[in-house]
């Protein structure tokens, strides 16, 4: 580009030899030269910035060896190993920041992990979880050793185009773990040597930090990023939606919840205020005294089948449980038996999806509604689903972005794992069509009434991820408009009898699955061995899938009864261990 226009300049001064010519030939070659000027300003920015990141990253070394992997729920091991983790997310951070041109976020969390543990999960621009690709390149820059680090780095630079003087915008937010401090600390220094600025949000559920990266980058048009902003949005669609319940006692309005000595009993704390009194919050495993997760918690109280430590309950009382950054939730109570009952993530999309589709008929509105599960959601829950309330159900493949992905092809897309992670997400058109609806004068009582519980509800959810404090607001509404007690709720359908099983194997690689992980492709004669075991009970179904993170086969089944669920997962066991490459003893009987 210089050549060329000083060349075409001086052809043109020989041509004219005139004075305005000469000058117009000069101011070229200023423009040219300052040109040039800034192309080594910025080439001295760059190398002063590299600098900077290749000073800092001693500060944050890798141990020699250490390999992880980005996965579903992004890094997560022990909090020792992730100082160079850490320093490094925040660099990717940075660049991700830089190419899309918007605030991205940097969540310190390790979710249901025990408390020694710590992870970062990175989230995009929508607040939705960062893309396949990027995952692929935290893995490198994490793994990347010592005197590579700048290598690796300019290479995501050069393969995605990154315009290095872009400005770049990182929102932080951390858990309670002892380890949280430091190691957001090391997320800070990673974005300040690459010259990007940083909110810290400090302590936050990982559902707020998604909701405050979306506000940003919707310019506030999905709501205040803030944490007050976030209390009012939503307790404001409560209030809305319970407003006109009629005879709401304080018992219906009582609800106990396990925050899992986590943050988010913190934050829940803090909300209450925001609900006055339309829900009535018995608050334990605040984080005052046990550890994080330790006996409580979402996860616990759904693998173990009973209830948290620290918690006392009633008879019949309803009570949840969120898990260690809120992005989780399940219901249960007790019998007069004294029988232990699960509403797990099926029961809550069932709930939800039914009433979302009783208020689309009463409004008038043809939108098409859509439940996702995976090949773990109970088989009752499917066919309740599509044969009683006829509601569409899209199987996909187990993980959350998976689910998320799969609810965006619809007007309104349902999506709950078993374990309680899960969302509503409305389509762009979808909530449109409800707006108008809104403010259609013609429009007749009845239906004004459902649109506007339907616009009130749409406020309520979350809809860039799974939030257990948004998702207990929309159950407690739902369960108020509909005058159900939680063993209405639990009694809509019963669970099918299951079993869950993991094999040891030399390498999980031999099991590939397809139909969203329900049927095995290889190894060869597999499927054709559970299909026939299958036949032998009643209400049977059983797939086998490898896991994401170690070597072994995860074998679930189901059947009429406890005995038939467990006889067939141990049966399937058995298959796996002997034809895909069973390590270790043989699956023992469960009875």
């Amino acid at each position: 580009m210089c050549h060329c226009a000083v060349y075409v300049c001086s052809s043109s001064v020989r041509q004219e030899r005139g004075r305005g010519d000469v000058r117009h030939c000069s101011h070229v070659i200023r423009e040219v030269g300052s040109a040039a000027h800034s192309l080594r300003s910025q080439k001295k920015q760059k190398m002063a910035q590299f600098e900077e990141v290749s000073q800092k990253s001693k500060l944050h070394p890798k141990p020699e060896g250490l390999t992880l992997q980005y996965g579903t729920a992004g890094f997560r091991t022990h909090a020792k190993h992730l100082d160079h983790i850490m320093f490094r997310m925040g660099l990717l951070a940075t660049l991700r920041s830089k190419k899309t041109k918007s605030t991205i976020g940097v969540m310190v969390t390790a979710s249901h992990n025990p408390e020694e543990d710590n992870g970062v999960k990175l989230i995009d621009p929508m607040g939705e979880m960062v893309t396949v690709v990027w995952e692929g390149y935290a893995t490198q820059l994490a793994n990347a050793e010592q005197d590579s680090l700048l290598k690796e780095l300019k290479d995501i630079i050069e393969k995605e185009d990154i315009d290095m003087s872009e400005p770049a915008s990182v929102y932080i937010g951390k858990d309670t773990r002892p380890s949280s401090a430091s190691l957001s600390q090391a997320v800070l220094d990673g974005v300040s040597s690459l010259g990007g600025k940083t909110h810290d949000y400090g302590l936050v559920t990982t559902p707020q930090l998604h909701y405050m990266v979306c506000c940003c980058n919707t310019h506030g048009s999905y709501g205040s990023p803030t944490t007050e902003g976030y209390y009012q949005k939503l307790s404001q669609a409560f209030l809305q939606l319970t407003q006109n319940v009629p005879n709401r006692t304080d018992d219906q309005k009582r609800l106990l919840v396990d925050g899992a000595n986590g943050i988010g009993a913190l934050k829940m704390r803090e909300m209450e205020p925001f609900l006055r009194s339309e829900l009535q919050v018995v608050l334990s495993n605040d984080g005052s005294s046990g550890k994080l997760n330790h006996m409580c918690g979402a996860d616990y109280v759904k693998v173990q089948q009973k209830a948290p430590q620290g918690m006392n309950m009633g008879v019949g009382e309803r009570c949840c449980s969120f898990d260690g950054d809120a992005d989780r939730i399940v219901y249960y109570y007790t019998d007069s038996k004294g029988c232990f009952h699960l509403l797990d993530g099926d029961k809550i999309a069932t709930l939800i999806s039914t009433y979302l589709k009783e208020l689309l008929t009463q409004a008038g509105l043809n939108l098409q509604i859509a439940v996702v599960q995976t090949a773990y959601a109970n088989g009752s829950s499917t066919r309740y689903l599509e044969d009683v309330m006829k509601v569409a159900v899209c199987c996909t493949k187990t993980g959350v972005k998976h689910l998320h992905h799969a609810a965006q092809e619809y007007d309104i897309g349902v999506y709950f794992e078993a374990n309680g992670h899960g969302t509503v997400l409305f389509s762009k058109a979808a909530q449109k069509q409800i707006q108008e609806l809104v403010k259609d004068s013609n429009t007749n009582d009845e239906k004004k009434h459902a649109v506007k519980l339907l616009e009130s509800t749409v406020n309520l959810i979350n809809q860039t991820v799974g939030d257990a404090i948004s998702d207990m607001l929309v159950i407690e509404a739902v369960l108020a408009i509909r005058g159900m007690s939680v063993q209405d709720w639990d009694a809509i359908y019963t669970d099918l009898p299951n079993r869950q099983l993991k094999v040891t194997v030399s390498d999980r690689r031999v099991i590939d699955t397809t139909d969203a992980e329900r049927k095995a492709v290889t190894p060869e004669g597999l499927q054709d061995t559970i299909d026939s075991l299958v036949k032998k009970y009643k209400n049977a179904r059983s797939f086998v899938r490898p896991s994401g993170t170690e070597d072994v086969v995860r074998v679930y089944a189901e059947a009429d009864t406890h005995e038939s669920a467990d006889s067939l997962a141990h049966e399937v066991s058995l298959a796996v261990y002997r034809l895909a490459g069973g390590v270790g003893d043989k699956p023992k009987p469960l009875h």
